[in-house]
Protein backbone atom coordinates (compact mmCIF):
# COMPACT_ATOMS: atom_id res chain seq x y z
CA UNK A 1 0.00 0.00 0.00
CA UNK A 2 2.78 2.41 0.97
CA UNK A 3 4.39 2.12 -2.45
CA UNK A 4 1.21 2.20 -4.54
CA UNK A 5 2.25 3.54 -7.98
CA UNK A 6 0.93 7.05 -8.61
CA UNK A 7 -0.46 7.82 -12.06
CA UNK A 8 0.10 11.40 -13.27
CA UNK A 9 -2.24 12.15 -16.17
CA UNK A 10 -1.10 14.40 -19.01
CA UNK A 11 -3.75 16.34 -20.89
CA UNK A 12 -3.48 19.20 -23.35
CA UNK A 13 -6.65 20.51 -25.00
CA UNK A 14 -10.16 19.52 -23.81
CA UNK A 15 -12.19 20.09 -26.94
CA UNK A 16 -14.01 18.08 -29.60
CA UNK A 17 -12.13 18.52 -32.87
CA UNK A 18 -12.88 17.49 -36.50
CA UNK A 19 -11.45 14.20 -37.77
CA UNK A 20 -9.19 16.10 -40.17
CA UNK A 21 -7.39 17.91 -37.30
CA UNK A 22 -3.59 17.55 -37.36
CA UNK A 23 -2.46 15.82 -34.14
CA UNK A 24 -6.06 15.28 -33.12
CA UNK A 25 -4.74 13.06 -30.32
CA UNK A 26 -3.77 16.21 -28.38
CA UNK A 27 -7.47 16.98 -27.94
CA UNK A 28 -9.75 15.06 -25.58
CA UNK A 29 -13.45 15.75 -26.04
CA UNK A 30 -15.30 17.19 -23.01
CA UNK A 31 -17.62 14.15 -23.13
CA UNK A 32 -14.68 11.74 -22.89
CA UNK A 33 -13.01 13.82 -20.17
CA UNK A 34 -16.27 13.76 -18.20
CA UNK A 35 -16.40 9.96 -18.41
CA UNK A 36 -12.74 9.69 -17.32
CA UNK A 37 -13.27 11.84 -14.21
CA UNK A 38 -16.45 9.90 -13.41
CA UNK A 39 -14.48 6.64 -13.66
CA UNK A 40 -11.76 7.95 -11.34
CA UNK A 41 -14.35 8.94 -8.79
CA UNK A 42 -16.23 5.65 -9.16
CA UNK A 43 -13.13 3.53 -8.43
CA UNK A 44 -12.33 5.65 -5.39
CA UNK A 45 -9.45 7.78 -6.72
CA UNK A 46 -9.01 11.48 -6.04
CA UNK A 47 -7.52 13.78 -8.68
CA UNK A 48 -4.88 16.15 -7.29
CA UNK A 49 -2.73 19.04 -8.46
CA UNK A 50 1.02 18.48 -8.40
CA UNK A 51 1.26 20.66 -5.28
CA UNK A 52 -1.24 18.41 -3.46
CA UNK A 53 0.34 15.26 -4.91
CA UNK A 54 3.83 16.10 -3.61
CA UNK A 55 3.38 14.55 -0.12
CA UNK A 56 2.35 11.29 -1.82
CA UNK A 57 5.37 11.46 -4.13
CA UNK A 58 7.55 12.01 -1.07
CA UNK A 59 6.04 8.99 0.71
CA UNK A 60 4.60 11.17 3.49
CA UNK A 61 1.01 10.31 2.55
CA UNK A 62 -0.58 7.24 1.00
CA UNK A 63 -3.91 6.78 -0.75
CA UNK A 64 -5.71 6.27 -4.03
CA UNK A 65 -4.65 9.43 -5.83
CA UNK A 66 -3.74 10.55 -9.34
CA UNK A 67 -2.06 13.73 -10.49
CA UNK A 68 -3.98 15.68 -13.12
CA UNK A 69 -1.94 17.98 -15.37
CA UNK A 70 -2.74 20.14 -18.39
CA UNK A 71 0.10 21.37 -20.60
CA UNK A 72 0.15 24.85 -22.19
CA UNK A 73 -2.87 26.55 -20.57
CA UNK A 74 -5.61 26.24 -23.17
CA UNK A 75 -8.74 28.33 -22.64
CA UNK A 76 -10.78 25.15 -23.09
CA UNK A 77 -9.23 23.78 -19.87
CA UNK A 78 -11.15 26.45 -17.96
CA UNK A 79 -14.33 26.20 -20.03
CA UNK A 80 -14.59 22.42 -20.44
CA UNK A 81 -12.42 20.77 -17.75
CA UNK A 82 -12.71 23.01 -14.68
CA UNK A 83 -16.47 22.48 -14.09
CA UNK A 84 -16.03 18.69 -14.26
CA UNK A 85 -13.03 18.78 -11.90
CA UNK A 86 -15.00 20.86 -9.41
CA UNK A 87 -17.99 18.48 -9.62
CA UNK A 88 -15.82 15.73 -8.13
CA UNK A 89 -13.81 18.03 -5.85
CA UNK A 90 -10.66 17.23 -7.84
CA UNK A 91 -7.76 19.59 -8.34
CA UNK A 92 -5.27 19.86 -11.20
CA UNK A 93 -2.17 21.74 -12.31
CA UNK A 94 -2.17 23.77 -15.52
CA UNK A 95 1.38 24.40 -16.83
CA UNK A 96 1.55 27.91 -18.30
CA UNK A 97 3.82 29.47 -20.92
CA UNK A 98 4.28 32.85 -19.23
CA UNK A 99 4.96 35.02 -22.30
CA UNK A 100 2.20 33.42 -24.39
CA UNK A 101 -0.67 34.00 -21.94
CA UNK A 102 -3.74 35.16 -23.90
CA UNK A 103 -2.12 34.12 -27.21
CA UNK A 104 -2.12 30.67 -28.88
CA UNK A 105 0.11 27.60 -29.19
CA UNK A 106 2.41 29.37 -31.68
CA UNK A 107 5.27 26.88 -31.00
CA UNK A 108 3.21 24.29 -32.94
CA UNK A 109 2.76 26.42 -36.08
CA UNK A 110 5.61 24.81 -38.02
CA UNK A 111 4.04 21.37 -37.45
CA UNK A 112 0.70 22.46 -38.91
CA UNK A 113 -1.03 21.90 -35.57
CA UNK A 114 -4.32 23.77 -35.08
CA UNK A 115 -3.98 27.00 -33.14
CA UNK A 116 -6.20 27.15 -30.06
CA UNK A 117 -6.55 30.13 -27.69
CA UNK A 118 -4.60 30.07 -24.44
CA UNK A 119 -6.11 31.44 -21.23
CA UNK A 120 -5.80 35.17 -20.58
CA UNK A 121 -4.50 36.50 -17.28
CA UNK A 122 -8.05 37.02 -15.96
CA UNK A 123 -9.05 33.50 -17.04
CA UNK A 124 -6.05 32.03 -15.24
CA UNK A 125 -7.10 34.00 -12.16
CA UNK A 126 -10.55 32.44 -12.52
CA UNK A 127 -8.89 28.98 -12.68
CA UNK A 128 -7.01 29.79 -9.45
CA UNK A 129 -10.15 31.13 -7.78
CA UNK A 130 -11.76 27.73 -8.37
CA UNK A 131 -9.06 26.18 -6.20
CA UNK A 132 -7.10 24.80 -9.16
CA UNK A 133 -3.34 25.25 -9.47
CA UNK A 134 -0.74 26.45 -11.97
CA UNK A 135 2.83 25.48 -12.79
CA UNK A 136 5.60 26.70 -15.10
CA UNK A 137 6.14 25.59 -18.70
CA UNK A 138 8.87 28.16 -19.60
CA UNK A 139 8.40 31.64 -21.03
CA UNK A 140 8.06 30.74 -24.74
CA UNK A 141 7.88 26.88 -24.98
CA UNK A 142 11.20 26.37 -26.79
CA UNK A 143 13.19 23.15 -27.15
CA UNK A 144 15.38 23.87 -24.13
CA UNK A 145 18.17 21.54 -25.30
CA UNK A 146 18.66 23.76 -28.37
CA UNK A 147 19.32 26.90 -26.31
CA UNK A 148 22.47 28.32 -24.79
CA UNK A 149 22.89 27.95 -21.02
CA UNK A 150 21.98 31.59 -20.48
CA UNK A 151 18.85 31.24 -22.63
CA UNK A 152 17.51 28.09 -20.97
CA UNK A 153 18.22 29.51 -17.52
CA UNK A 154 16.18 32.60 -18.41
CA UNK A 155 13.29 30.46 -19.69
CA UNK A 156 13.22 28.36 -16.51
CA UNK A 157 13.89 31.03 -13.87
CA UNK A 158 11.91 33.85 -15.49
CA UNK A 159 8.77 31.82 -16.11
CA UNK A 160 8.54 31.22 -12.36
CA UNK A 161 9.15 34.92 -11.65
CA UNK A 162 6.59 36.01 -14.28
CA UNK A 163 3.84 33.78 -12.89
CA UNK A 164 4.57 34.60 -9.25
CA UNK A 165 4.42 38.30 -10.01
CA UNK A 166 1.23 38.03 -12.09
CA UNK A 167 -0.76 35.77 -9.80
CA UNK A 168 0.79 36.27 -6.34
CA UNK A 169 1.17 32.51 -5.77
CA UNK A 170 4.30 30.42 -5.25
CA UNK A 171 5.20 28.31 -8.29
CA UNK A 172 6.67 24.96 -7.28
CA UNK A 173 5.96 22.74 -10.28
CA UNK A 174 7.62 22.70 -13.71
CA UNK A 175 6.98 20.86 -16.96
CA UNK A 176 9.66 20.41 -19.67
CA UNK A 177 8.46 21.64 -23.09
CA UNK A 178 8.09 18.70 -25.51
CA UNK A 179 9.13 16.49 -22.56
CA UNK A 180 12.82 16.98 -23.39
CA UNK A 181 15.40 17.25 -20.62
CA UNK A 182 19.04 16.56 -19.76
CA UNK A 183 21.26 16.76 -16.65
CA UNK A 184 21.94 20.49 -17.04
CA UNK A 185 18.24 21.27 -17.36
CA UNK A 186 17.35 19.12 -14.33
CA UNK A 187 20.01 20.94 -12.29
CA UNK A 188 18.68 24.34 -13.44
CA UNK A 189 15.09 23.41 -12.56
CA UNK A 190 16.28 22.43 -9.06
CA UNK A 191 18.37 25.61 -8.78
CA UNK A 192 15.32 27.72 -9.72
CA UNK A 193 13.45 26.33 -6.72
CA UNK A 194 10.97 23.95 -8.29
CA UNK A 195 9.94 20.93 -6.19
CA UNK A 196 8.59 18.74 -9.02
CA UNK A 197 9.10 18.57 -12.78
CA UNK A 198 7.14 16.39 -15.18
CA UNK A 199 8.26 14.82 -18.44
CA UNK A 200 6.63 12.86 -21.26
CA UNK A 201 8.37 9.66 -20.16
CA UNK A 202 5.70 6.97 -19.84
CA UNK A 203 4.87 5.19 -16.61
CA UNK A 204 3.53 5.66 -13.10
CA UNK A 205 5.44 7.55 -10.43
CA UNK A 206 6.42 6.13 -7.03
CA UNK A 207 8.02 7.66 -3.91
CA UNK A 208 11.32 6.39 -5.36
CA UNK A 209 10.93 8.42 -8.57
CA UNK A 210 13.16 11.43 -9.13
CA UNK A 211 10.81 14.37 -8.39
CA UNK A 212 12.44 16.41 -11.19
CA UNK A 213 11.94 13.80 -13.95
CA UNK A 214 8.48 12.45 -13.14
CA UNK A 215 6.84 10.16 -15.69
CA UNK A 216 3.26 10.74 -16.88
CA UNK A 217 0.51 8.97 -18.76
CA UNK A 218 -0.66 10.62 -21.98
CA UNK A 219 -4.45 10.86 -22.14
CA UNK A 220 -5.39 11.46 -25.75
CA UNK A 221 -8.32 11.45 -28.14
CA UNK A 222 -7.77 7.68 -28.44
CA UNK A 223 -7.97 6.91 -24.69
CA UNK A 224 -11.24 4.99 -24.49
CA UNK A 225 -12.67 4.11 -21.03
CA UNK A 226 -11.20 0.57 -20.90
CA UNK A 227 -7.75 1.90 -21.82
CA UNK A 228 -8.07 4.73 -19.29
CA UNK A 229 -8.77 2.19 -16.52
CA UNK A 230 -5.88 -0.01 -17.70
CA UNK A 231 -3.52 2.97 -17.45
CA UNK A 232 -4.66 3.74 -13.89
CA UNK A 233 -5.02 0.25 -12.46
CA UNK A 234 -2.43 -1.92 -14.24
CA UNK A 235 1.20 -1.91 -15.37
CA UNK A 236 0.12 -0.94 -18.90
CA UNK A 237 2.04 2.37 -18.92
CA UNK A 238 5.02 1.02 -16.98
CA UNK A 239 5.80 -1.27 -19.95
CA UNK A 240 5.64 1.46 -22.59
Amino acid sequence: MANRPIPILMYHSIEAMPKTTVMRSLHVSPKRFKVQMWLLNMIGYKGLSMRELTPYLEGKKTGKVVGITFDDGYQNNLINAAPILKKYNFSATCYLVSQRIGASNSWDLDKGITQRPLMTQSEIQEWLNLGLDIGAHTQTHPILEDLSEQQFKEEIFNCKADLEQMFKVSIKDFCYPFGLFNKKLIYTVKEAGYITATTMSRGRATPQSNKLTLPRMPITHHTLPHLFLAKILTKYEDKR
